[in-house]
């Protein structure tokens, strides 16, 4: 679909004054970016899978939907749907994979993805290849969603939401195999602080192999890398109820 398509611009991790603000990046294979349909505003209209493609800017696959009205849209692909299958997006539509409804309007323990935040802005959790959150519980004007980390979220129950987890979940077990892949996927190296200079790094120097020299870690500018970090709060805090697993960054 050549109206659904673009090439993508190419930052390399540079801001808007050509400064690297996000090192590491930079270098990657030249690559369309396709338009998804993450508000699946298209309501009570059906939709036909024309077909399932890969998309080299995202983990999971997507399908191109055909709607009834002849406009096609891409969305993302979840596990188990198929080609020449049926999804809608609305209110009282079927719990089946693929069709997008409000939270409230599903049953505890449904499996979704592409959830909306904030109602009528599109998808924003869930959205990786063979991630989906569960439908935990509800409270008023909210649900409760486990997420694919472990983390439970209050998120209000007029959000839209895909059934279905995404597909492709082998995707985390591919073997690289050469650092050529990775350059085409636009990651640059990443070099240890210990192997630098100590002019490049504060970790660096010492006679032969030497460990960072001092009693706290520091990133390349100098500033502590455990510890206290310096994220700042968030509005949606206070709708977090559980954080992520034991072992993740909380």
């Amino acid at each position: 679909m050549k109206k659904l398509k673009f090439i993508r611009k190419k930052n390399s991790g540079r801001d808007a004054s050509g400064k690297v603000s996000v090192r590491h990046q930079g270098g990657e294979h030249k690559r369309f970016l396709r338009v998804i349909d993450f508000k699946r505003n298209k309501r009570d209209m059906l939709g036909k899978v024309i077909s399932l493609e890969y998309d080299p800017n995202r983990t999971c696959d997507i399908a191109l939907v055909q709607y009834s009205d002849g406009e096609k849209r891409y969305i993302l692909a979840p596990d188990g749907l198929k080609l020449n299958d049926s999804v809608i997006a609305g209110d009282n539509v079927d719990i089946k994979v693929g069709n997008a409804l409000k939270l409230s309007q599903m049953p505890i323990g449904t499996v979704v993805h592409n959830v909306e935040m904030i109602p009528g802005r599109g998808g924003q959790l869930a959205r990786g290849s063979g991630t989906g959150a569960t439908l935990a519980a509800k409270e008023g004007n909210y649900v409760h969603l486990k997420l694919p980390s472990g983390e439970v979220r209050k998120v209000l129950a007029m959000c839209y939401a895909t059934v279905g987890a995404l597909g492709n979940a082998d995707w985390k077990n591919r073997v690289f195999k050469k650092a050529g892949t990775k350059r085409h996927m636009g990651i640059r190296p990443t070099v240890r602080g210990v192997a630098q200079n100590p002019r490049s790094h504060p970790h660096g120097g010492g006679e032969g192999r030497s460990g960072i020299g001092m009693s706290l870690p520091k990133t390349f500018a100098g500033k502590a890398a455990v510890g206290k970090t310096r994220r700042p709060k968030k509005y949606s805090n206070k709708f977090i109820l559980q954080r992520r697993k034991k072992g993740k960054h909380s």
